[in-house]
């Protein structure tokens, strides 16, 4: 394979990867809260992201260490791009009220 695909392989494979870590944290941060059992919830996401995660991380970099770096940086670009768009649902899912505060 060529060495610039194999290196956009491996950015886009760091992206993919980023999204789902990062994707499935919020999500289980919002299945959490409204379950009868947030640790069970928290805990088999944990064990699931990870897994799937460092495998991913170790298939790209058995290569050579520029593939596992720039799996490295799309990891991380996905962390803000998935922050970004979970707040932008966030604030269009729940409406802030604001509190009365009543003197006394």
């Amino acid at each position: 394979m060529n060495e610039t695909v194999s290196m956009i392989v491996a950015l886009v494979t760091g992206i993919v990867l980023g999204v789902f870590f990062f994707g499935g944290l919020w999500f289980t941060v919002k299945k959490a809260v409204v379950s009868k059992i947030p640790a069970l919830w928290i805990f088999l996401s944990f064990i699931l992201r990870i897994s799937i995660t460092l495998l991913g991380f170790y298939i790209i970099g058995v290569k050579n260490w520029q593939h596992l770096l720039l799996c490295l940086l799309g990891f991380i670009a996905a962390r803000f791009a998935v922050i970004h768009f979970t707040k932008a649902l966030d604030a269009k899912q729940v409406p802030l009220k604001k509190e009365e505060i009543h003197g006394a």
